[in-house]
């Protein structure tokens, strides 16, 4: 059974099929102030965790992530804060692109897919 939650014309924010979780790319929570690369990964990963728990999953969960910088020069800072947030031993397959962004404000989205939580 597919399970959509948070269904918009275009997309779902979370979709689940045989207990896997996909997530819809999600970026930061605010580009009002033009946020630096740190600022915006930090909230983009923190809409993840809601989006996740949400779900019936977490971080050490996660089994793909696709990770689009509108600028290479910030995958350095983009890990560090990576680094610190993914669980020591639970990194899941990543890849890490630069990509045209869909708002110019936009540094940096990430697609998740990751299990659902055994009970």
């Amino acid at each position: 059974m597919i399970q959509r939650q948070q269904t918009k014309q275009r997309m779902s924010r979370i979709v689940t099929h045989n207990n896997t979780i996909y997530l819809c790319g999600q970026v930061c929570k605010d580009t009002n102030t033009e946020p630096t690369i740190h600022e915006q990964t930090t909230t983009m990963l923190q809409k993840v965790d809601d989006l996740l728990t949400q779900a019936g999953s977490d971080r050490k969960h996660i089994l793909s992530a696709t990770i689009y910088l509108k600028d290479m020069k910030d995958f350095a800072t983009m890990n560090q804060i990576w680094d610190n947030w993914i669980p020591t031993n639970h990194a899941p397959a990543r890849a890490c692109v630069q990509a045209q962004m869909a708002r110019p404000e936009l540094l940096v989205e990430i697609s998740i897919i990751a299990a659902v939580k055994k009970q």
